[in-house]
């Protein structure tokens, strides 16, 4: 079994004559850019992807061929940085920042994440890594999954769930099921004051929807992730009220790639088994 990891810069010299072999490619591009590899890898059987998001590919894989995510490697990071969001939102750094540069003394009283209702929904990798940072702090987590189970709350029951939460935190894929989920009746349904938190896709939310909330100042929001994306210099987002914004890092985070590639490894090797990948999200043997 032959495998070759390929980065696109190096197309422009011409695909490599290991790809007539290769069983398993692990693209460093979204699939456009790899049109020309994909075509010259007649014994492809595994794309095995570097991120735990598939929406690139899920309908760009030939026919006959597996696609499998690196579910795994990015939750622990990525919970981080919701984290980091709730606390800083919370107590109010970035308004202590400005008054920092400004160096003006200005005590003020924030909030705090004990006692605090958050929903999370998504109750993959990132929704578990995210709830188990979350209950130390003695916050009320609420999961919520496609698949409802023992302690998920299924999507059907967000309208029940939404009036009685402080933080809706995003961190579901992006399939035709959660594009647009975030709409301008989900945004109503939350109480003043809520804070919406995207860690999953941009498209997820409705951006129109979203701008009118903050514009009123009744819901504030921490985005990773936006609608479109990259963000414009020229959008109205960037200078809306009660939003903080970062450019989708939530598992930019050193050694990523190290623990994408064990995930990758695991994932190889159940395969050269003749085993289905754990992350398998299109196709069959």
């Amino acid at each position: 079994m032959r495998a070759v990891r390929y980065h696109v810069d190096s197309l422009a010299e011409g695909v490599p004559a290991e790809a007539a072999e290769a069983e398993v490619l692990i693209p460093g591009a979204k699939p456009a850019a790899l049109l020309p590899l994909l075509d010259a890898m007649p014994r492809l059987r595994l794309i095995q992807l570097l991120s735990a998001g598939a929406e690139n590919w899920t309908d760009q894989v030939p026919d006959g061929v597996l696609l499998s995510t690196c579910r795994g490697a990015h939750g622990g990071s990525t919970a981080e940085w919701v984290m980091a969001v709730l606390l800083s939102t919370y107590r109010g750094l970035p308004e202590f920042a400005e008054a920092q540069r400004a160096r003006t003394w200005s005590p003020s009283t924030g909030r705090t994440l004990q006692g605090s209702r958050v929903l999370v929904v998504g109750a993959g990798d990132v929704g578990n890594e995210l709830r188990r940072r979350l209950v130390p702090f003695d916050a009320w987590v609420t999961m919520v999954g496609f698949t409802p189970r023992e302690g998920v709350h299924g999507v059907e029951e967000l309208p029940e769930l939404l009036p009685d939460t402080d933080v809706v935190v995003l961190v579901t894929p992006l399939t035709s099921h959660t594009r647009g989920m975030v709409d301008a009746a989900f945004l109503a349904a939350l109480p003043d004051g809520a804070l919406l938190v995207n860690a999953s896709r941009g498209p997820v939310v409705d951006t129109d929807a979203l701008l009118a909330e903050l514009t009123t100042g009744r819901l504030s929001a921490a985005l990773d992730v936006t609608d479109p994306e990259p963000l414009p210099a020229d959008h109205p987002l960037w200078t809306a009220p009660n939003v903080v914004i970062t450019p989708h890092v939530g598992g930019a985070v050193r050694d990523a790639r190290r623990r994408s590639y064990r995930v990758v490894a695991a994932e190889i090797e159940r395969y050269v088994r003749g085993e289905l990948p754990d992350n398998l999200v299109q196709g069959e043997y």
